[in-house]
């Protein structure tokens, strides 16, 4: 377990494909990192090691499904690792979102 201090960002994105997307996402992650995922929320664990990292700790990526808008929580253990999810969230919603994209992810936190 860590001990430094966690870095957060939420963004709500509207939607009203959100438990689609979520669900397409934690299917494609699930191949590579521990992922739990119903249709209305879905957690990914990014491991501080993923792709050759090395964060102080595990990333976690938190979706829930709204009728109108998929909310993306991520907790991180550092400023890099958060911006870097970020993005790497933004890309893959946007991947499986391709009709509607570019969607915005204004992120809070």
């Amino acid at each position: 377990m860590t001990t430094t201090e966690p870095h957060s960002a939420t963004a709500r994105t509207p939607t009203a494909h959100a438990s689609r997307y979520l669900q397409q996402v934690c299917k494609h992650w699930q191949h590579n990192m521990p992922v739990e995922f119903t249709p209305e929320q879905g957690t990914v664990t990014f491991p501080k090691n993923a792709r050759g990292a090395d964060w102080p700790g595990d990333a976690t990526v938190t979706f829930t499904a709204e009728a109108d808008a998929l909310v993306t929580r991520i907790d991180a253990t550092s400023s890099g690792q958060l911006e870097g999810l970020k993005g790497a969230v933004a890309r893959h919603i946007d991947r499986f979102a391709f009709r509607e994209a570019p969607l915005p992810f204004d992120w809070q936190g």
